[in-house]
């Protein structure tokens, strides 16, 4: 096993978490999808930028289309005392 392995089989970990500055989220929206008056349903943060959008299962899918536009791989929830966080990069949770 090697040091960068995950803990019982699982996955090794995700080093983009290593290199995430301190951020704020910008305020809880999606801009795109205001400004096409839909709605969202999970609003998901940047943890490169502060970048709020929507998420995978809401309509627009803007957090997903950030990532592609700016290769900032990973994303929180913006639910209270979540700790739920997602690699694009890795297509899963970190």
């Amino acid at each position: 096993m090697t040091a960068r392995a995950g803990l019982n089989g699982q996955a090794p970990r995700c080093d983009h978490v290593d290199h995430l500055p301190m951020v704020e989220p910008g305020l809880p929206e999606c801009k795109e999808c205001l400004g096409l008056g839909r709605t969202w349903t999970r609003l998901l943060v940047c943890l490169t930028c502060g970048w709020v959008a929507c998420s995978d299962d809401s309509r627009g899918g803007h957090a997903c289309a950030h990532y592609q536009e700016t290769d900032h791989p990973v994303v929180a929830t913006l639910e209270p005392r979540s700790t739920w966080r997602w690699c694009y990069a890795h297509r899963r949770t970190v």
